[in-house]
C-alpha cells in the first residue's frame, strides 16, 4: 500500500476560531493511517460569497495519508460533526469547515467530493497559507503552480497573517 500526499484546508468564523482551527488540526493528527507532515500559518480573512459574517481563521495543512479520498473525506466530515457543525446557509458562518485540497495529483469529480477542490484556485484564503507548504505543487487540470496560481487570485488584501498559530503538541484523548 501507498501513501498520498494530501491538502486540507481548515476554516473557522464562530467563537473562539483558534482554538476551533487547533482542535480540528488534533482531530486530523488522529486519524488512523494518516500523519500531518507540515501546517501553515493561521491567517484571518475576510469572508468570500456570502460576505455578512465574521472573518474567518484560516490554514492548509499537508497530510501523508493511506486512506482513500473517500475514506479522507468521511473522516473529515466526522470530524465536523464532533466539533459542532451545523450545515445551513452555504458558505455561511461555521464552527470548523474542512476542505480536501488535493489527493496527489488525482482528478475526481464526484457528487460529494471534487479534487482538486474545484475553486481552490480563485481563494486567496487557500492559495496564501498553500504557498507556506507548496509553492510548487501543480494543480493537475490547469497545469498551473499554487504560486502561479496565487499570482492571478484576487483578494490577497483579504489574508491577513494572526499571531495565533497551530500546536503540534496535541495529546490524544478519549471523549
Amino acid at each position: 500500500m501507498e501513501s498520498h500526499t494530501c491538502f486540507l484546508s481548515l476554516g473557522s468564523n464562530l467563537g473562539d476560531r483558534a482554538l476551533h482551527l487547533q482542535a480540528a488540526y488534533c482531530e486530523l493528527a488522529h486519524i488512523e493511517q494518516t500523519q500531518i507532515v507540515a501546517q501553515s500559518r493561521i491567517y484571518e480573512t475576510d469572508p468570500v460569497d456570502f460576505t455578512d459574517q465574521a472573518p474567518f481563521f484560516n490554514a492548509v495543512v499537508m497530510l501523508k495519508s493511506f486512506l482513500a479520498p473517500e475514506q479522507l473525506l468521511a473522516a473529515c466530515l466526522e470530524i465536523e460533526q464532533r466539533l459542532g457543525r451545523v450545515r445551513t446557509v452555504r458558505y455561511g458562518p461555521r464552527v470548523i469547515d474542512l476542505d480536501v485540497l488535493f489527493y496527489d495529483d488525482w482528478v475526481m469529480n464526484q457528487e460529494k467530493l471534487q479534487v482538486p477542490h474545484a475553486r481552490l484556485h480563485e481563494r486567496a484564503f487557500v492559495l496564501v497559507p498553500m504557498m507556506e507548504l507548496a509553492p510548487l505543487w501543480l494543480h493537475p487540470t490547469l497545469q498551473l503552480t499554487i504560486a502561479q496560481l496565487y499570482e492571478r487570485v484576487d483578494g490577497k488584501e483579504g489574508v491577513r497573517l494572526c499571531p495565533s498559530y497551530l500546536r503540534s503538541d496535541c495529546a490524544h484523548t478519549e471523549s
